[in-house]
């Protein structure tokens, strides 16, 4: 009996292991179709480029240094009375204003004198030019007589004239020995050091002091070879910025007067002057550049037309990569031209809206496909549309 059921019951246990095992090999035949596809392309930033004028600005360093500096000298001898109070190391002195004195009595006894020679002299030549005045005529009483330049006193009128010149000469000589008693400023002046005193006797000639000019001041910079070729055709007259680095820095305004007209056989760099009014603000009341600071100084170049800024990590070996029209990777070749600060200024090697990849793979490859972040693939989404159409 138990035999007759099994034999009636395996044919539909048999069936049924079948029906089971066949839905499960046809579960798994369509599990891969659920599964999506996986875009494995790696995602890059791009940013389109755009040429646009580039001003230059070169920027160089130098040292302050006034425009002339004087080594002073008295002009006669004698004692020492007087000095200003300004006239010390680190004193500054306006134009004109006296800095110390001598000693006057003989240098004004030698002006008297002069002009009593110089009255006698012209005592002496009114005296000849009378007598003359006599002959001439006692000359035209007598027209027979002999006229000659002795009888006439023309000699002894051209002495006496000579005789004045002489003396107004020895006059105007002791009246500038005598104004040369007050020394003075030649310019604003910063005294960099004093060598007299009061009492102290000076002779003609010896050195006093030593003065520098503070109306102008001078900045020597040099310049480069990669940046002489930015300069203007004419760089005298053009306005440059002077910088004054630091804590409480500062900037003042210059202008370039001169280039030295040389090249350097050490550097081989040119060099241009830039000079500074008024460095120690005296009277446009602006911040003071003492002598002997070292400032920067920066002026405009050249324009460059149509040129591209790129920052420097992204220029490789003057290499940039792009992405293309067909999401590839794209290399280029530029040419830089300058660079300045975190940028290259590029002339060559690309076009307007060229997309310059900002964040490359790790390995980029010429050709490479790449995603680029923030756009959707659309291709990748009518692929995925025309699936769902057809499964529906």
């Amino acid at each position: 009996m138990r035999t007759s059921i099994l034999k009636w019951a395996l044919p539909f246990v048999a069936l049924s292991v079948g029906i089971a095992g066949f839905a499960g090999i046809n579960a798994m035949a369509q599990e891969p179709e659920k599964k999506e596809v996986v875009d494995t392309r790696p995602v890059v930033k791009v940013e389109p480029v755009a040429a646009n004028d580039h001003q230059v600005m070169i920027n160089s360093y130098g040292e302050v240094r006034p425009l002339e500096s004087t080594y002073l000298s008295a002009q006669v001898s004698g004692e020492v009375v007087s000095w200003h109070p300004n006239f010390v190391a680190g004193g500054i002195v306006a134009r004109g204003e006296t800095l110390f004195s001598i000693e006057k009595d003989n240098y004004q006894a030698a002006v008297l004198q002069a002009e009593a020679e110089l009255a006698q002299a012209q005592a002496q030549l009114i005296e000849e030019q009378a007598q003359a005045q006599v002959a001439e005529d006692e000359a035209k009483r007598f027209p027979g007589k002999e006229r000659t330049a002795l009888f006439l006193r023309e000699p002894q009128v051209l002495s006496a004239q000579a005789s004045v010149k002489s003396a107004q000469a020895r006059l105007k000589r002791a009246q500038r020995d005598l104004d040369n008693c007050e020394v003075t400023a030649p310019y604003d002046a910063l005294v960099v050091n004093r060598e007299i005193g009061v009492g102290q006797y000076i002779n003609m000639g010896t050195q006093v002091a030593e003065l520098n000019n503070i109306e102008t001041a001078e900045v020597i910079i040099p310049i480069a070879g990669f940046d002489s070729v930015f300069l203007p055709e004419r760089v005298k007259g053009i306005t440059a910025t002077v910088i004054k680095t630091g804590l409480h820095g500062f900037t003042r305004e210059a202008v370039i007067d001169r280039d030295l007209g040389v090249v350097d056989n050490a550097t081989r760099m040119s060099s241009l002057v830039v000079r500074i009014e008024d460095p120690y603000g005296l009277v446009n009341k602006q911040h003071a550049i003492k002598y002997g600071s070292y400032v920067q100084v920066s002026f405009a170049g050249t324009t460059l037309q149509n040129i591209y800024r790129l920052p420097q990590e992204l220029v490789n070996n003057q290499t940039v990569w792009i992405v293309n029209d067909e999401q590839q990777l794209e290399p280029r070749k530029v040419k830089v031209i300058r660079e300045e600060g975190e940028y290259f200024y590029i002339s060559d090697g690309l076009e307007a809206d060229d997309q310059l990849v900002l964040t490359l793979p790790e390995y980029p490859q010429k050709g490479m496909a790449v995603k680029i972040a923030g756009v959707q693939d659309i291709k990748k989404v009518e692929a995925l549309d025309s699936a769902a159409t057809e499964k529906l």
